[in-house]
């Protein structure tokens, strides 16, 4: 059985593949992210690939950037939601791999279209309210971009989950420093994210979310403060373009795919016992 690492560098070598395969698509903050929901899908959630849209007695996951797509895809695909050979039609005519995930697809483990930023964390609130209501312990998990904090509605929901106690919802922010257009501290100053969560009444943690071992740790500890009052957020530091050491730090791979040569050396340092597709 592949190690948490190996399924997450097999997932990197997925994401760059697809990017270059279409020419186009956003590999950085994918790979980034890669460690994380590599723990989540193979590891944390209790999640079921026999997919059901409602989500009762299951853990779920909302990718708020849609954006970062083609790490979704890879994760749901290598966790058999659907075949992994599907990944080579990513952001190809008549694919359910849109280059943002949408419902009209009908593609398992989809259950809200994102790409339009600030909305996931309003969705996933909604779901987590749901199960509550529904006496559904089961948890609901959310992805950020740090740039994404920029959008005025991510507030409204951090403000309506900290008063309606919104305690079964794990929301975890990639603080990576970078968005499409450079820094965030020289496109929009975020300040201390975590500070801001904290002083709107939610519980949080910080991790390095390029290391598994943290990874896991982290995610436990936000599960143990889970149905105590407060919504929970990780701050979880990653760096772009992990894993591929021209493409690490620059946010100028936030949305361009790599040439033929760039492929070949990008694959050159991610290694795997897993077949490609």
């Amino acid at each position: 059985m592949p190690t948490l690492q190996e399924f997450a560098s097999q997932i990197r070598r997925d994401i760059v593949r697809m990017v270059h395969g279409c020419q186009s698509g956003h590999p950085g903050g994918s790979l980034g992210c890669a460690d994380f929901v590599t723990a989540l899908y193979f590891r944390v959630m209790n999640h079921k690939t026999a997919f059901q849209m409602d989500g009762v007695g299951e853990d779920l996951f909302f990718l708020s950037n849609g954006h970062l797509s083609p790490l979704w895809y890879s994760a749901l695909a290598r966790s058999g939601y659907f075949p992994i050979e599907e990944l080579a039609t990513f952001r190809k005519l008549n694919s359910r791999l849109q280059g943002h995930p949408a419902t009209h697809e009908h593609l398992p483990g989809i259950r809200m279209a994102s790409g339009s930023l600030g909305q996931g964390l309003s969705n996933a609130i909604g779901s987590a309210l749901a199960k509550k209501l529904n006496k559904d312990e089961h948890l609901v998990y959310s992805l950020h971009g740090d740039g994404e904090l920029q959008e005025g509605q991510i507030w409204e929901g951090v403000m309506f989950a900290a008063h309606h106690k919104v305690d079964n919802l794990i929301a975890t922010v990639d603080w990576n420093g970078q968005q499409i257009d450079g820094p965030t501290d020289k496109v929009m100053n975020l300040g201390n994210i975590r500070e801001k969560f904290s002083a709107f009444g939610w519980a949080t943690l910080e991790m390095n979310g390029n290391d598994m071992d943290d990874v896991l740790k982290m995610l436990g500890e936000a599960k143990a403060l889970a149905g105590k009052g407060k919504p929970i957020a990780i701050m979880m530091h990653t760096i772009m373009g992990k894993g591929v050491d021209f493409m690490e730090h620059d946010h100028n791979w936030h949305g361009v795919a790599p040439n033929d040569e760039q492929l070949q050396k990008a694959l050159a340092q991610l290694p795997s016992p897993l077949k490609d597709y």
